[in-house]
């Protein structure tokens, strides 16, 4: 049985997907689970593993859940197709496999790259994701935003970074804007936060927002790309609030419709 299965989702990540799996060609096993890519993505992928399997896509976390469940090493860690393994985190995973102890599954710290430059403050960093965890231990959240997995019992830490190159520019990031937010408003009705949608809240949470990552996280400190990313999460959250209050004021009056979500991003959609 192969020690470490490494689980990819794509879709039309041509761009992408070969610098992802070079960063982990070392894995006894890659899963790439693909959405039906119009692009090259599959024709790349297979240059570097012949698992490569397709399914219509029902949302992030259950499209990974497919690629644990073809998955056959004892530990499985989740990449995504915009994301690289460091050298440094690659000798950590092999290590914790190795000599695992007590820990169901391991958290990495992302660095993100977004608008040309890494950035190292704003809540931005350090950044702890859960992506390693024993086969037969994993529990999943399954959520369009936020969703995600975790492990049954301890979860540890490994050195090195995953290093992720996300948004290439302002008009990538504000397209997404406009489609997570209605995807997180089904998320918030699911649990009940409708109530969440009151003026102070419309009018005072982006502004906390702001402050909180431009000038208590010191945001500042990345310049002119710390100050838009400030600016563009206090805007998703003013957004998410308004998107909230506009179908509250819709279900009151009978005409309650969650807002419109494009194709592209439901097949696209990650952690934001």
């Amino acid at each position: 049985m192969p020690e470490l299965s490494v689980v990819v989702v794509t879709h039309n990540e041509e761009a992408n997907i070969s610098r992802c799996l070079r960063s982990v060609r070392w894995a006894d096993e890659i899963i790439v689970v693909d959405s039906f890519s119009s692009d090259k993505t599959v024709i790349l992928a297979k240059e570097y593993t012949q698992k490569v399997f397709q399914f219509e896509y029902p949302g992030y976390s259950v499209q990974v859940e497919r690629g644990i469940q073809q998955a056959s090493g004892k530990w499985v860690f989740i990449l995504d197709a915009d994301e690289e393994v460091t050298p440094e985190l690659a000798g950590s995973i092999k290590a914790a496999i190795a000599q695992p102890g007590v820990h169901d599954g391991f958290e990495v710290d992302r660095k993100v790259f977004v608008f040309g430059q890494w950035v190292e403050h704003g809540g931005w960093a350090p950044d702890w994701q859960f992506r390693l965890v024993k086969h037969d231990k994993y529990v999943a959240e399954h959520l369009e935003i936020h969703g995600g997995f975790t492990a049954q019992g301890p979860v540890g830490r490994l050195s090195g970074s995953l290093n992720h190159y996300t948004y290439a520019d302002i008009s990538q990031y504000l397209e997404k804007i406009n489609d997570y937010t209605s995807l997180h408003v089904s998320n918030k009705l699911k649990d009940g936060s409708l109530e969440e949608a009151r003026w102070y809240k419309i009018l005072f949470s982006p502004l906390s927002y702001f402050i909180r990552m431009f000038i208590v996280n010191k945001g500042y400190k990345d310049g002119m790309t710390g100050f838009f990313l400030a600016f563009y999460s206090a805007l998703y959250n003013l957004t998410l609030y308004a998107k909230l209050w506009e179908y509250r004021i819709r279900k009151i009056e009978g005409k309650g419709k969650l807002p419109p979500v494009t194709n592209a991003a439901l097949l696209q959609v990650k952690r934001f």
